[in-house]
């Protein structure tokens, strides 16, 4: 997973969205909204296709996977290919401590069953599930870049955006555990609570992209996001302070690779619940902008040709 700013859908005003390339349900299930709209008769819900050859269209509704899709195969599914049983843990921390747990293969295909999608090949939905998994886990390693800048304070944040987002480490704490990726020891690292599903709920910043887009679309032209999450976190201060910060997280499909790989952008954010939320992504989109207006990405370019021309006279 890597961050791309020329190539992103759009020009942000907050940092770049990440982009990212892929590769019996218990309480530690993978959060979700159980916001069903199936009627609770007998009467089944109406078949519907997914869009032919779109991962979006049928990852969608993985996000709303009700707490009783069965972890076995259903006898009233057409289904001929077994589908793995297993679950994966994430590194994704509960209030607890233990990780949250993604779901198998095959309640994957049960939720798609259930939600209507009867023509989706069961073979590909291992696929589907390394996608869903691997967006969940690029989506904490941003919090978690938000979290290592702003959790002991705007000020102690503004130094860890001096850098910009040349200083970003989310790509280095992708699927990382939990004691690879937070270094401050000394404070507890965060924590996810729950997850909010709101596909039907334009961001703020998705709906003015969504104006812009039509003003000027050779420069904001980009189609809206597929999915919107957001996620609840714990974050503790040095002072022993428990808060509750609410991440609002954009999911975008980009164009796709040469290599037929389906390319995502997540945009994560902190919601613009108070002023503090406000004064994070201020702080850390002029971090950025003041780095890069002050040629701090020619220093340090110039700073490691010194180094290596260095260790070559050596």
């Amino acid at each position: 997973m890597h961050k791309k700013t020329a190539n992103s859908p759009f020009k942000p005003s907050t940092p770049a969205p990440t982009q990212i390339t892929n590769p019996t349900t218990s309480a530690s299930a993978c959060p979700y909204v159980p916001s069903d709209s199936t009627p609770s008769s007998s009467t089944p819900p109406t078949p519907r296709k997914a869009a032919p050859n779109s991962t979006i269209s049928k990852l969608n509704p993985l996000n709303y996977m009700p707490h009783t899709t069965p972890n076995q195969r259903l006898a009233s599914a057409n289904q001929t290919t077994s589908l793995d049983l297993s679950r994966e843990s994430s590194t994704i921390p509960r209030a607890d401590g233990t990780p949250w747990e993604y779901p198998s293969p095959q309640q994957m295909y049960n939720a798609l069953l259930r939600k209507g999608y009867i023509d989706t090949p069961a073979d590909a939905v291992p696929a589907m599930v390394s996608v869903h998994n691997f967006l969940n886990e690029g989506a904490w390693a941003e919090i978690l870049e938000w979290e290592r800048r702003f959790h002991l304070g705007l000020y102690e944040g503004m130094r860890r955006s001096a850098r910009g987002e040349d200083g970003s480490l989310a790509g280095a704490m992708i699927a990382s555990t939990e004691k690879e990726a937070w270094v401050d020891k000394g404070v507890p690292p965060p924590r996810l609570m729950r997850f909010m599903g709101r596909p039907d709920d334009l961001t703020p910043k998705a709906y003015i992209l969504q104006l812009l887009s039509k003003a000027a679309p050779k420069t904001f032209g980009t189609d809206p996001p597929f999915d919107r999450h957001d996620w609840f976190v714990r974050r503790l201060g040095k002072d022993g302070k428990e808060r509750e910060v609410r991440y609002v997280i954009d999911y975008y499909s980009g164009p796709t690779e040469e290599t037929g790989e389906p390319v995502f952008y997540l945009d994560v954010r902190p919601a613009v619940d108070g002023p503090t939320g406000v004064m994070e992504r201020v702080v850390r989109w002029g971090g950025d902008v003041w780095w890069r207006a002050s040629g701090g990405v020619v220093r340090e370019n110039q700073r490691a040709r010194e180094m290596w021309e260095a260790g070559r006279r050596v």
